[in-house]
């Protein structure tokens, strides 16, 4: 198991390159599902969860290939079980339940895993496909998912579910008849996913808003489809320039994608600007505090909610953070008090005091988002910091150390000793 060893304490100046998103590109992926025909892929970041896709996708029955941010898929005889040896890493493995069933009839999929941040339930995925004509079981730990034909059906969501939206949305696409989503997911990355579905011929209208029409087609083809950038990944590099006092120039970063995420970096005194080779994040001065309350898109994203306390650690004044989303994604707080922050936990609130320093210190990722939020501490810190457990950073940032040292951190990954 690696970890890193950051020597803190250098500002960072210089050029990073926004990779592909994970969270766009997962769904987009087990979508490769749906035609009958090949996909290719482009901008695919080199992830875990990407690898960990990919091997899925093999076991259910496509023939997958992936070099140089360059991913094909072609669904062959497809087989239903998602076996929990590899659903339990990643909790997206759940959106390959909407497509098999679309595609064969049939799904038997393991309960998901991944990050430990909280209940994350798919019983809005279930009930909205229960009302397109399938039926399911538990079983030793298993859905499984059994159809004729799915049919269009009106669905109104409990909430606005990523996961729910993305998944209902593939099944949605060679259902019979037309199919609403009511109150579906907002997100980019949902987006992203209906362009490509429209790429291969689905007949979808008003996705990036509440409610989204999908009128199924008998099959899709093929299609050459850019996956988006990673919005979370630029959001936690303007996050590094920000507590390092430096400057960094974001390539193929999606400036209109992080509105919420920039203007609470502007109400820090961070300038962030669009410029003609990418987008500037730099800090000229001290950092301020400021309140931020995590929400679905276009409100302030829950993966940026660690980067931003990682910042507020060393804000003059005080700031507040309210986490509405998930109920256990304060984790990295008491890693962060260990490098001398200040900050009180009630309930699903915040209260963090800016203190004159961080210390480096031994810390550990409890999960993805709280990685980078320890990666950022470090970066800022005085002495040294070593990042333990560093396999849940490496599900979501690609190379991110090589990425910052370029740019001017002192990061180094070593094995740690058994």
């Amino acid at each position: 198991m690696d970890k890193l060893i950051i020597q803190g304490g250098h500002a960072l100046h210089g050029t990073i390159d926004i990779s592909g998103s994970k969270n766009a590109a997962l769904p987009i992926l087990f979508a490769a599902i749906l035609p009958e025909e090949g996909v290719t892929f482009r901008n695919v970041p080199d992830l875990r969860d990407i690898h960990t896709t990919l091997k899925l996708l093999d076991v259910l029955g496509c023939q997958c290939t992936h070099d140089d941010h360059r991913a094909t898929v072609q669904a062959g005889a497809l087989r239903p079980e998602a076996p929990y040896d590899l659903v339990k890493t990643m909790r997206a493995s759940v959106l390959c339940l909407g497509p098999l069933l679309a595609r064969i009839g049939q799904a038997r999929v393991a309960l998901p895993g991944g990050c430990a941040i909280g209940a994350r339930p798919v019983d809005q995925h279930l009930k909205g496909l229960e009302l397109m004509g399938a039926r399911f079981d538990l079983e030793g730990g298993y859905i499984l998912g059994h159809c004729q034909h799915l049919r269009g059906a009106h669905i109104t969501l409990d909430m606005p579910t990523v996961g729910g939206t993305e998944n209902l949305l593939m099944a949605a696409v060679l259902a019979q008849g037309e199919t609403v989503l009511e109150n579906a997911a907002r997100e980019p990355e949902v987006v992203d996913l209906a362009r490509f579905l429209r790429a291969c011929g689905a007949r979808i209208e008003g996705e990036g808003s509440s409610t989204i029409h999908i009128q199924g087609v008998s099959a899709l083809h093929g299609a050459d489809y850019t996956i988006m950038a990673d919005r979370i990944e630029a959001g936690t590099f303007m996050a590094a320039a920000g507590i390092t006092g430096g400057d960094l120039l974001l390539r193929n970063c999606p400036y209109d994608e992080l509105e919420a995420v920039i203007l609470k970096l502007q109400s820090m005194g961070m300038l962030i600007e669009k410029t003609a080779d990418g987008v500037r994040a730099a800090c000229p001065g001290p950092l301020r505090g400021t309140d931020v309350k995590t929400q679905p898109f276009p409100g302030f994203p829950t993966d940026m909610q660690a980067q931003i306390m990682a910042l507020m650690c060393l804000a003059q004044g005080a700031s507040v953070v309210e986490e509405s989303i998930f109920e256990n994604r304060f984790m990295h707080v008491q890693e962060l008090a260990r490098m001398g922050a200040d900050i009180k936990v009630s309930g699903h609130t915040a209260m963090v005091r800016g203190v004159d320093r961080l210390t480096g210190a031994p810390v550990m990722a409890s999960d993805l988002r709280a990685s980078a939020s320890l990666v950022l501490a470090g970066l800022a810190a005085r002495g040294e910091t070593h990042v333990q457990r560093i396999y849940h950073l490496d599900r979501g940032y690609e190379r991110i150390e090589n990425k910052l040292n370029a740019v001017g951190a002192h990061i180094c990954r070593v094995a740690e000793q058994a």
